[in-house]
C-alpha cells in the first residue's frame, strides 16, 4: 500500500509491536492480517527498523476485560522479543497457528473443547477499525535475508560496544555507554550513553566514522531510560516493568508514596535505576479512587459509646484500623462501615458493634 492509498484508507488492521533494538512498543496498522510472533519492518523515530507484532490493538480500551480476571497479559508475554528465528523458521512466520490438543484419560470430552477454544482464542484474530492520518503503518514483512541480517548485526553491536568503550577511556570522556544498535535499513549505528553534563564527542565520532565507515549517532539518554533498554530483575523479583510491559516512563512522585501508605524511605521505594518505583505511577489511580469510599485518617467513630480514631487505611486487605482512648487499637473490615447521610458522618454497623461489645 502506498502513502496515497494510506491516507485515505478508513480501516485497517491495528497492532502492538515491539523494536527489539531500542525496546520501543508502538501501534502501527495494516491491510494485512498478522498473528503474534511475525517479524516486521516499521518507521521508528531512528528510520526503518526490526520490529515483533505482539498482538492485536483493536481492544486496548480494555472494553473486554472483567474485573478479576487471570488473563491478562502484558507486552512481554506475548512472544520471546530477544530470540530471532533462524532461517529454518522463517517458513512459519506469518502463517496462523496449528493447535495440536492430546486428550487426556479420565478427562470429560466437553472440557477437552473447551481447553481447546481458549487455546485458540489467545490467537484472535485482529478485527477492522477506523483509523486517522496520524498512525504509523508497517511496511512490510521482513524477508528472511532482513532476519539474517538483523541477526548478524546483532552480533556486531557486542564488539561495537567494546569498541566504543575503547574509545570513550583513550579520549578520557566522563560518559557511561548503555547500548549499540545497527539499523536494518541504512548504514548507522547508534550509541547510547548516560552522563551527568553534556559531553563534547565530536573526536570520538571522528575515531568510530573511521572504525565501522558508516553514519555515527551519539545519543544521550537518562539513567531510567538505560533501565529501560537494557532490563534486568526489580524488587519485586519480575522483570522491570519499563522494559517489558510499557516504554512510556510515566513521571512518578513522592505523593504518590503517600498516597499509598508506604514507608518514604527513598530506600525501600527506589528501583536499582536510583529513582521512584515505576510501579507507584501505575497503582497510584487504584489507590486514589479506592481511598474515596474509605474515611479519611483522623475520622472519629463512635463504637459502644467511646470515640475511636481512624489512625490506618489498608486498600489491599479492605480494613480500617483504629485506637481507642486508653490506647487500645482493632481492626474493622470495611465492610462494617458506611456513611449516614442523615447524621452526616461515619457510623459503624450496629451488628459489628454488638460484637465487639
Amino acid at each position: 500500500m502506498n502513502e496515497n492509498d494510506k491516507a485515505q484508507a478508513e480501516k485497517a488492521y491495528i497492532y502492538l509491536v515491539k523494536v527489539p533494538g531500542s525496546n520501543d512498543v508502538c501501534v502501527c496498522a495494516s491491510d494485512s492480517v498478522y498473528y503474534p510472533g511475525t517479524y516486521v519492518v516499521v518507521p521508528t523515530r531512528y528510520g526503518q527498523d526490526m520490529a515483533v507484532v505482539m498482538g492485536p490493538a483493536d481492544n486496548m480500551d480494555g472494553g473486554n476485560y472483567c474485573p478479576g480476571s487471570t488473563q491478562v497479559r502484558g507486552a512481554c508475554h506475548f512472544c520471546p522479543c530477544n530470540e530471532i528465528p533462524e532461517e529454518d523458521d522463517l517458513a512459519a512466520m506469518g502463517q496462523p497457528p496449528e493447535f495440536e490438543f492430546t486428550p487426556v484419560e479420565g478427562v470429560p470430552e466437553e472440557a477437552e473443547e473447551e481447553v481447546q477454544e481458549e487455546k485458540e482464542e489467545d490467537f484472535r484474530k485482529p478485527r477492522l477499525v477506523e483509523v486517522d492520518g496520524d498512525v504509523l503503518w508497517i511496511s512490510h514483512i521482513a524477508s528472511p535475508d532482513e532476519i539474517k541480517r538483523f541477526n548478524e548485526n546483532r552480533e556486531e553491536e557486542k564488539n561495537a560496544v567494546v569498541v566504543c568503550r575503547e574509545k570513550i577511556a583513550r579520549h578520557n570522556l566522563n560518559m557511561k555507554l548503555v547500548n549499540a544498535h545497527f539499523m536494518l535499513c541504512e548504514p548507522k549505528v547508534l550509541f547510547f550513553f548516560t552522563a551527568e553534563d553534556r559531553v563534547d564527542f565530536r573526536d570520538l565520532v571522528k575515531d568510530l566514522v573511521s572504525v565501522f565507515r558508516m553514519r555515527i549517532e551519539l545519543r544521550q539518554i537518562g539513567v531510567r531510560d538505560e533501565a529501560r533498554m537494557l532490563g534486568g530483575l526489580a524488587v519485586c523479583g519480575r522483570d522491570f516493568c519499563c522494559h517489558c510491559v510499557s516504554d512510556k516512563l510515566r513521571p512518578v512522585t513522592i505523593k504518590m508514596a503517600k498516597e499509598q501508605s508506604l514507608s518514604l524511605n527513598s530506600v525501600k521505594i527506589s528501583g536499582p535505576c536510583g529513582r521512584l518505583l515505576c510501579c507507584l505511577s501505575y497503582e497510584y489511580d487504584f489507590y486514589a479512587e479506592e481511598k474515596q469510599s474509605y474515611p479519611h485518617e483522623g475520622t472519629k467513630l463512635k463504637i459502644g459509646g467511646e470515640l475511636y480514631r481512624v489512625n490506618e487505611i489498608n486498600i489491599l486487605s479492605k480494613k480500617v484500623g483504629v485506637c481507642g482512648p486508653e490506647g487500645s487499637s482493632f481492626q474493622i473490615p470495611r465492610s462494617e462501615i458506611y456513611y449516614s447521610q442523615t447524621n452526616n458522618r461515619w457510623e459503624v454497623s450496629r451488628e459489628f458493634q454488638e460484637e465487639f461489645m
